[in-house]
């Protein structure tokens, strides 16, 4: 089953259980400037979580396109990208976890057809001092569910992932952790913002045997070990609480599901590779980078998932509005775009070639996301002016930053690298770091200052009169 044939799956088995399907909402929050970009499936709902009635009822779906920049360093590996689609399903306080965690289960089973025996679930462990009990309801559900299937349902109770990593889980089919089994947007209990909601969670993560423990992670392998053994799939927030301006946790109006399942991911397991860059919305993407370059996936591994990472991302961004700029999500564009193309010149591809390579992302979702067909002259436009002005100074910029070999690199030569070559500063220092360029010390606070200088500037020219 492809990526496409499980988005539909996913939508007509939550129709059938009475969801509308809704539309994805754009990348760039519309009523939340506390973000840049929509990152969860559940960011858009969050008022309706909070108790405002939705307009077409209180069980909801879709496929939510989302951004995260804070793990563009992490791609390059088997399972990470900046952009993704989240699968996902509300319960605005209609059913809770006896209904969710087995619907999870048919889908993944039964529609996807992915191996019960690969599949574990962790859960949360409680928080006393807050007052939260240990979720012993969704384990019970997981254990028949496991039962069912003929599985046994071993427990251990782990705490932290720091601590699984140290003693590990016996191979536990659920494993009970603490606030990494917390769901807000804060990240843990005690960083939960006041007023937004929250809960214990429930996770589901799926075993690629083929994949060694790296020693380097911990001493024992667990479900959220980072080396790639176990890949997360999806999870279940079961939104119980706020936090009070006091600090502790009231109950909400009503209980809440938010699930969030990652379609790239669950692809990949579909077809039993822990490389999500194999499925049929990222490897046509790869396969014409190929056949531009004349390289090949396994010897340019990391330079190629960049490349067609950020290039899907930055197309999305484009299409919902977005253009290259200094300023917020422009910046963020702007830096996905530029860092595109850095890594193109790792494939030999030294001459623009986004007129090559948007086409086939454009044909990759034009009839699930009719607007970006209907966008893709415009998009195209956007993405090769910026393609081509990066393209004029890269060459100069990185023999630039070459003769700070000896000297190191500081906040005075990182602007210069900024303003005048045109690098964002977090592709100066990571370029410098990939070539044993020394990052000087105070170098953010300097590179801030050289900013700010320049912008007293621009702010002194443009009030003076002729």
């Amino acid at each position: 089953m492809d990526a496409r044939e499980i988005r539909k799956v996913y939508l007509d088995f939550q129709a059938e259980h009475g969801h509308a399907v809704i539309p994805r909402a754009k990348l760039v929050p519309q009523d939340d400037p506390t973000t840049l970009f929509t990152g969860s499936g559940m960011q858009p709902l969050l008022p309706y979580l909070l108790g405002k009635p939705h307009p077409q009822g209180r069980r909801l779906a879709d496929s939510q396109t989302c951004l995260r920049v804070q793990d563009i360093e992490e791609v390059g590996d088997n399972r990470h990208t900046t952009f993704f689609e989240m699968l996902g399903n509300w319960s605005l306080g209609d059913y809770f976890k006896a209904e969710q965690l087995p619907w999870v289960w048919t889908f993944l089973t039964d529609k996807v057809g992915l191996d019960p025996e690969r599949i574990f679930v962790t859960c949360y462990s409680g928080d006393e001092e807050n007052g939260i009990a240990k979720d012993t309801e969704s384990a019970e559900i997981w254990t028949r569910l496991f039962t069912e299937a003929g599985i046994s349902a071993d427990q251990a109770d782990v705490g932290t992932e720091e601590h699984a990593a140290a003693v590990g889980t016996g191979g536990a089919r659920i494993a009970f952790y603490s606030k990494k089994n917390w769901w807000c947007r804060g990240g843990s209990a005690a960083a939960m913002p006041p007023g937004e909601p929250g809960g214990p969670d429930s996770e589901i993560f799926y075993l690629f045997p083929s994949i060694e423990h790296d020693p380097a992670y911990g001493e024992h392998c667990h479900q959220n070990c980072d080396c790639g053994r176990y890949i997360e799939l999806g999870n279940s927030v079961f939104m119980e609480f706020a936090k009070n301006d006091a600090g502790g946790f009231d109950e909400l109006p009503a209980q809440n599901v938010d699930y969030g399942g990652g379609l790239e991911r669950i692809a990949a397991a579909s077809i039993d590779s822990p490389d999500v860059y194999r499925i049929s919305l990222m490897w046509p993407i790869i396969e014409r980078l190929q056949e531009l370059s004349g390289k090949s996936y396994d010897t340019h591994t990391v330079a190629l998932r960049v490349v067609a990472d950020h290039l899907r991302g930055a197309t999305f961004l484009a299409v919902d509005g977005i253009v290259p700029s200094n300023k917020t999500q422009g910046y963020v564009m702007r830096r996905l775009v530029r860092r595109a193309i850095r890594f193109a010149f790792e494939l030999g591809l030294e001459e623009d070639f986004f007129p090559q390579i948007l086409p086939v992302i454009g044909e990759l979702y034009a009839s699930d996301y009719p607007e970006v067909a209907e966008s893709l002259d415009r998009v195209t436009a956007v993405l090769v002016k910026e393609e081509k002005a990066f393209r004029r100074t890269l060459r100069k910029g990185l023999k630039q930053l070459r003769g700070y070999r000896r000297t190191g690199v500081g906040g005075e030569e990182l602007f210069v690298l900024y303003d005048t070559f045109g690098f964002p500063v977090e592709l100066s220092t990571e370029e410098a770091k990939n070539q044993g360029i020394e990052l000087q010390d105070g170098w953010r606070q300097a590179f801030e200052a050289k900013l700010n200088e320049q912008r007293a500037r621009s702010q002194q020219a443009s009030t003076m009169k002729p």
